[in-house]
């Protein structure tokens, strides 16, 4: 996973109308010389800048430029249009104007703080030999009642996003909208995620903006043969695009991820039809019933896994979007190469719970990786497959029964488990929060925007390429390299 350099978060358009804003302050301590062109130069820059951001999209962080700016201009202005007119120019005494340019420099600062604080996410770079292609899925269970609504003949549908080794080609089309597979879906999307929360949706309003380095339905890599499967189940109320960064570090080393959206559990999942559905997951209050509720939705989430893994290998990955008479019974591109003798089946949070139980009960997945998720539900049977687990750094505040409740299930394994407990890292690292979110240690750890993707990405290939692959690695070695690493071996 390579490593990208961000900036200062603003686009070229956005600093040069924070240059001319800046410089329509400084002007009014220049010398007499020269401050009349400076200031009718950063008005030029500032008064264009601002009416093209007008057209194309003010972000909310550069309205607090666009104010102080606002302010200032008249001042600067006034004494140039006084000698135009032939009247005495009247300049503020310096006394009133120091405390007026700190204000308006205060304000114009704080858009950079703002977009630094809430960028536009930006994607580290995949480091793998192979580009990576993308598509969604939507598909219906006919075996299974929906139990979050009343109709007895609605079926549980979920909606799967596929991401996979495609062919490295300079003809590739757009990169893949972030969060959706257009903006109107990626706002639905970011708008429900920060509601989720509790924050406003503005705040996080540069998500839905972003681009990620995957292109939609690009072609399938011609080399590389059958690719392992990795399934994904999301963090409680997370969507399927959650660990986009991750997603793509490991589908650029040759595996099919495939991540789910989990209906009335996730934020907000848009169907082919265009209806969109929204979490009806709420806790009570009361720790014993909503033990019982977690497990409960942990297990409708095992049984989303199973079935999206039973649709993988009978490889009908036709999407409702290409079900169109020039596409209609063409061979899906990536019908034969799936490997489903290879599956892994991870998750974060809750999903990591999911992604236990989903192993416990169903053998076709070959290893578990848990990402920070607390072991929800019954711990019978016990896990046959190798299993991975990251966790935050455990502080006092952290759940006195998490540590001991992930060693049980690890322990009662028949196959050696690893857990990693990684120094700096909160929940949050674990997805691609810490690309977006403020860089707050509580929230989203400390190792940094580009640092928390590549320790998740690094630990979890070097997993799957041992378990799935069968490469001769030093494992062990691999993962104590990033944390405290306990081994679980079978009895």
């Amino acid at each position: 996973m390579t490593e990208t350099i961000t900036g200062p978060h603003l686009s070229p358009l956005e600093i040069l109308a924070l240059l001319g804003a800046i410089a329509l302050v400084v002007a009014r301590w220049l010398p007499p010389t020269a401050r009349p062109r400076v200031t009718i130069a950063a008005a030029a820059l500032f008064v264009l800048s601002a009416i093209v951001l007008g057209v194309t999209g003010i972000r909310w962080q550069v309205l607090p430029v666009l104010a102080g700016a606002a302010l200032a201009l008249p001042f600067a202005l006034s004494p140039l249009l006084a000698r135009r007119t032939g009247r005495v120019p009247r300049r503020a005494h310096w006394g009133l104007a120091l405390p007026g340019s700190i204000a308006c420099v205060g304000l114009i600062t704080t858009g950079p703080v703002a977009a630094w604080a809430f960028p536009v996410p930006v994607f580290p770079e995949p480091s793998g030999t192979f580009a990576v292609g993308t598509r969604v899925v939507q598909w219906t269970d006919p075996d299974r009642p929906e139990t979050f609504t009343a109709d007895p003949d609605d079926r549980r549908t979920v909606v799967v996003q596929l991401w996979y080794p495609a062919r490295n080609s300079p003809a590739a089309g757009q990169a893949a909208q972030y969060l959706g597979r257009t903006e109107h879906e990626a706002r639905t999307v970011s708008e429900a995620l920060a509601g989720g929360v509790g924050l406003p949706a503005f705040l996080i309003d540069g998500v839905a903006r972003a681009r990620t380095h995957s292109t939609f339905d690009a072609p399938v890599a011609d080399e590389g043969g059958r690719f392992p499967v990795v399934l994904f189940s999301p963090g409680s109320g997370g969507v399927r695009t959650q660990n986009t960064a991750w997603a793509e570090e490991v589908a650029s080393h040759g595996y099919v991820v495939a991540a789910l959206d989990h209906p009335y559990d996730s934020a907000a999942v848009v169907l082919a039809d265009g209806r969109t559905i929204t979490t009806a997951t709420t806790a009570t209050g009361d720790p014993a019933e909503d033990d019982e509720l977690a497990a409960g939705w942990t297990a409708i989430r095992a049984a989303d896994l199973g079935f999206v893994l039973t649709r993988l290998e009978t490889s009908q990955l036709v999407t409702s979007q290409s079900e169109t008479s020039d596409r209609a019974g063409s061979a899906d591109p990536l019908a034969g190469r799936l490997d489903t003798s290879r599956v892994a089946v991870t998750g974060h949070s809750m999903g990591g719970a999911a992604a236990l139980q989903a192993a416990r009960h169903d053998h076709r997945f070959d290893a578990v990786i848990d990402l920070d998720g607390y072991p929800h539900g019954a711990d019978s049977p016990s896990l046959d497959q190798p299993t991975l687990a990251l966790t935050q750094a455990i502080t006092p505040a952290t759940d006195p029964h998490y540590l001991p409740r992930l060693t049980e299930v690890l322990e009662r394994s028949t196959s050696t488990s690893y857990r990693l407990t990684i120094p700096g890292a909160a929940h949050l690292t674990f997805m691609d929060g810490p690309l977006y979110l403020p860089p707050v240690p509580s929230i989203v750890g400390s190792l940094g925007r580009t640092g928390s993707p590549h320790v998740v990405a690094t630990t979890t290939l070097a997993f799957l390429d041992t378990f799935l692959r069968d490469k001769p690695d030093d494992l062990a070695g691999v993962l104590s390299a990033y944390g405290e690493l306990g081994v679980h071996r079978p009895r």
